[in-house]
């Protein structure tokens, strides 16, 4: 297998994206795991332009790193000034970094109007420069900065710039499409031009502002490029960077090349997970290879066929980048997906509980209930049909109010009565609403004989109002998320009472969390 190297550079491009900022402390945690991933290189910023890069290269030589080569970017000197006098080359030696990665001007129009040199300088900037970080003692990566938009209007004078980067003693040269306006057969053409041209091997580093930044990264690669370039969930300013989370799987369970230690692939989705959360970004569902709904299953006939062979509907084996097949029930669903989903929680159900719970699904869809993303309140459906299901708890009335308070102002109040093992509990707890006094209410009932409710969290509260055109009598869809700290489950409740909706997701998640071994 052709190995090729793979450059993270989410630390400094991820972050240009709008709404992203790490902490310094954040850039280390994913760091460490990028290294565990097995990357190659991992791009840590731009020590030259603020104080958080600067902390970030001072602490990172603590990191205990086994795969992976920590960069520092920056650009070549000042058009007239020397190297070893320039202040954001001296930044990129003082960061102690064993290699350094310099960007650099391919196109003519930068070259006059943005660094308003001459292109004799520029390419005298780029060899000095990259020589001296070389004498240094460092390895040396160039970016040749919009390559392609350069070599559309100038090739010759854009392949000057490249000699130049060689001639300076660059380990690889990256081809950037920083403008991300490259269609793949441009892409294709010109890497294998360039690859006659020079003896260092070539990069590619894609953006993604014509969709087509993964698609230009696997051709540029089947055109000769060794060394990868992008970030973790494709993160970049504007469309973004090119994802590392499609390339990697596509290239090395697709065209046959070496890019992470083959144990390591299975932490992508993983990998993935984490640096959303650090970002501060929900995670998208339906990425390829890592979203939850990368191998889900929602039409029958799909998962009918799915039941007989895994392959009939998959293109991989999802545990190989660290994700798992998922049973989707809805309106759509037929008893293929709740046997599935039977199967996959370990279940016991007739079939004539299968056909009973299929038709109580389809008929509360038709009320507002949206069960594809609330696997855990169809779970509970089928465990209530077993004779021998006993629920943790249940429900004997609640009562929840809303009022102002004279030097409180509003305040929630529940009181919940409970039945549990026999006996009924009845609690009242206040809250910072009313689904929150509910919450705890019924937290307060049931932590005597279930002390790990402590453990059980809400994530995430989401409600969606369904007919709008009703206005105040509209239905409610509410879907809450909770997690216990190795598990995470979601339920649904529908209703014209925002109370209610609220009330039956809440305990079904309450429920189902109670009911996990």
């Amino acid at each position: 297998m052709t190995a090729i190297q793979i450059y993270d550079t989410t630390l400094r491009d991820g972050t240009q994206r709008e709404g992203v900022s790490l902490s310094c402390a954040d850039k280390l945690r994913i760091a460490q795991r990028l290294d565990e991933l097995g990357v190659a290189y991992i791009e840590g910023g731009w020590p030259g332009s603020n104080p958080k890069d600067v902390e970030f290269f001072q602490r990172a030589g603590q990191l205990q790193l086994r795969h992976a080569r920590i960069a520092a970017f920056g650009a070549t000197c000042h058009a007239g000034s020397q190297p070893a006098a320039d202040a954001n080359l001296r930044a990129l030696l003082d960061a102690h970094t064993p290699v350094c990665t310099v960007v650099g001007k391919s196109w003519l129009l930068h070259v006059t109007e943005v660094l308003q040199t001459t292109a004799g300088e520029n390419l005298r900037m780029i060899t000095e420069s990259l020589a001296y970080l070389a004498s240094q003692g460092r390895e040396v990566i160039y970016d040749a900065e919009h390559w392609f938009d350069g070599y559309r209007a100038d090739a010759q004078y854009a392949l000057q710039t490249l000699r130049a980067a060689q001639q300076g003693g660059a380990t690889v040269i990256v081809l950037c499409d920083t403008n991300g306006g490259t269609l793949p057969h441009e892409v294709d053409a010109v890497v294998r031009a360039v690859r006659a041209q020079l003896d260092v091997p070539l990069g590619i580093h894609t953006h993604n502002d014509s969709e087509c930044a993964v698609a230009n990264t696997l051709v540029a690669v089947q055109a000769g490029c060794q060394h990868v370039q992008g970030t973790i969930n494709g993160y970049g300013e504007r469309c973004g960077n090119a994802n590392l989370c499609s390339i990697i799987p596509d290239l090395q369970l697709k065209l046959g090349y070496s890019c992470l230690p083959a144990p390591q692939l299975a932490r992508l989705a993983d990998t993935a997970a984490f640096v959303a959360e650090l970002a501060n970004l929900a995670p998208d569902e339906h990425a390829a290879f890592v979203g939850k709904s990368a191998f889900a299953h929602k039409g029958g006939i799909h998962v009918a066929a799915m039941r007989r062979n895994a392959e009939s509907y998959q293109h991989i084996d999802p545990a190989l980048v660290g994700n798992a097949t998922r049973t989707v029930v809805s309106e759509l669903s037929g008893r293929a997906n709740l046997l599935a989903m039977i199967e996959e929680h370990g279940l016991a159900a007739s079939s004539a509980d299968v056909s009973t719970v299929l038709a109580e699904i389809k008929q509360l869809e038709a009320q507002g209930f949206s069960f594809e993303a609330a696997e855990a309140s169809v779970a509970l459906r089928l465990r209530r049909r077993d004779r021998n299901y006993r629920a943790p708890f249940e429900l004997v009335d609640f009562v929840c109010t809303v009022e102002h308070r004279q030097g409180r102002g509003l305040v929630a109040e529940a009181s919940v009565k409970v039945s549990v093992a026999g006996g009924e509990y009845h609690t009242v707890a206040d809250g910072n609403g009313p689904v929150n006094a509910l919450s705890r209410a019924l937290r307060k009932a049931l932590a005597p004989m279930y002390p790990r409710i402590e453990e059980i969290h809400l994530s995430d509260y989401k409600v969606r109002i369904l007919d709008e055109a009703n206005g105040t009598a509209a239905t409610t869809r509410v879907l809450i998320d909770l997690y216990n700290g190795t598990r995470r489950w979601s339920t649904v409740g529908a209703s014209t009472n925002i109370i209610e909706a609220s009330w039956q997701a809440l305990a079904d998640g309450i429920e189902y969390g109670l009911t996990l071994a």
